[in-house]
């Protein structure tokens, strides 16, 4: 393994991992078991990653290892504060020890306080929610709204476990519809209509997001409001 310094800190790694940005996972330098990887990506890099965090995570910690545990490696993780703790423990159940080190956070976007009116007052066939964090501002404005029947559509099964989480007593939050692989491109090649040709389609999204999503769906004809409730930032912690 290679030392990595970092704020006077210095950590054995067997990666840099920024499982949290939208980059492939990093290229493995070496067959033996616990190769050193290295891997440093911009946080607004494209294209999209195109599984799971915790996949990555599994498929990292099994091919840097060859079947075998890791113990004596670490890993820094870099997702926000307190949104590691799954992470770290797929990475832990191979021996990998993990440093928690947020290089990201999400601060409120330009949209943010229209999105529980727009919830409440419009009606739309399919509202989308393509991140974790943009499902869990939904919880929020949707409970401001006043819980109003809605019917969504997910990206994957992360962002689904976070509306499922979000339990009201005599209010349920529909998940209508989870696309067939976990990115944005294909919920929108795949998003059914509900009985009429043009929906209506929400999309409260990071500002930073791109606008695959709006295009393909305008395209097939649906009618797309998009709010950016949320963008994300670099974090300073020196």
């Amino acid at each position: 393994s290679h030392r990595v310094a970092m704020a006077g800190l210095c950590v054995d790694m067997a990666a840099l991992s920024l499982l949290s940005l939208p980059s492939n996972p990093p290229s493995l330098l070496s067959p033996s078991p616990c190769a050193s990887h290295r891997s440093w990506v911009s946080p607004f890099a494209t294209p999209p990653l195109p599984r799971s965090s915790l996949t990555v995570a599994t498929s990292f910690a099994v091919s840097a290892s060859g079947g075998q545990r890791c113990d004596g490696k670490t890993v820094v993780v870099t997702r926000e504060r307190g949104k590691n703790d799954r992470l770290m423990a797929v990475l832990g159940g191979h021996g990998i020890s993990c440093l928690e080190l947020p290089l990201i956070e999400h601060e409120e976007g330009p949209d943010l306080t229209r999105l529980p009116e727009t919830i409440r007052d419009c009606l739309f066939d399919w509202i989308v929610l393509t991140s974790p964090e943009a499902a869990s501002i939904f919880v929020d404005a949707w409970k401001i709204a006043g819980f109003p029947n809605v019917r969504l559509a997910v990206v994957g099964s992360g962002t689904a476990q976070v509306l499922e989480n979000a339990k009201v007593d005599g209010a349920q939050i529909d998940i209508g519809f989870m696309p067939s692989k976990a990115n944005a491109k294909v919920l929108s090649e795949e998003l059914p209509r509900v009985g009429k040709v043009d929906g209506k389609v929400l999309f409260p999204a990071s500002l930073k997001a791109s606008n695959e999503l709006e295009r393909v769906l305008s395209e097939r004809g649906f009618d797309v409001v998009r709010l950016n409730t949320y963008t994300t930032v670099l974090a300073f912690f020196f």
